[in-house]
C-alpha cells in the first residue's frame, strides 16, 4: 500500500481577504486578497497568482529530484508563468468553467546535462510535478518551454 503525505491549510478572513495557515511542524502563514476589479484591495497576492507561483516552485523542486535521479547537476533555475483568465464566469456568472483558458511556463536552467538527458529531465518534470499535473488535467491549454544554459560553477 502506498503511503501518502497530507498537506493541510486553514483559512480565516472577511470580505475577500484571507489569512492562510499551513499546518505542520513549522506552521507558515500567508495572506491572500485580490484585485479591486474582483472586490479586493490588492493588499496581498490573489489565489490565482499563488497557483502560478505554486506551479513554478513545484517545477523547481521536481527538477531537483529528477536531476538527482538522472545524475546531472542544476544551477540557477528561472521561471515565468502566465495564466490567461476570462473573468466572465468567475465574476459575472456566465456559463462555462471558471478556469484559466491557457497557462504558459517558460523555464531557463543552468545544467551540465547533455541535450538528450535534458530532454528526459524536462519530460520527467512534466510527468512527476503534482502542480503541473493539476493544471494539465484541468483541461486548459498548457504549454511549457525549457531552455538549458551552461552550468556556472
Amino acid at each position: 500500500m502506498a503511503s501518502t503525505v497530507p498537506f493541510t491549510v486553514t483559512g480565516n478572513g472577511s470580505g475577500v481577504a484571507q489569512e492562510i495557515t499551513v499546518q505542520g511542524d513549522n506552521q507558515h502563514v500567508f495572506a491572500a486578497d485580490t484585485y479591486p476589479a474582483f472586490g479586493g484591495a490588492d493588499a496581498a497576492p490573489s489565489p490565482l497568482a499563488y497557483t502560478l507561483g505554486a506551479l513554478t516552485s513545484c517545477n523547481q523542486i521536481t527538477a531537483q529530484l529528477v536531476a538527482k535521479d538522472l545524475g546531472v547537476r542544476l544551477g540557477e533555475l528561472s521561471f515565468s508563468a502566465r495564466g490567461d483568465l476570462d473573468p466572465s464566469v468567475f465574476v459575472g456568472g456566465a456559463e462555462g468553467d471558471a478556469n484559466f483558458d491557457a497557462v504558459t511556463v517558460d523555464a531557463s536552467v543552468e545544467t551540465d546535462a547533455d541535450p538528450d538527458t535534458f530532454d528526459r529531465l524536462v519530460a520527467e518534470v512534466d510527468r512527476r510535478c503534482p502542480v503541473t499535473q493539476l493544471f494539465r488535467r484541468s483541461g486548459l491549454e498548457f504549454s511549457s518551454t525549457w531552455k538549458a544554459r551552461p552550468l556556472v560553477d
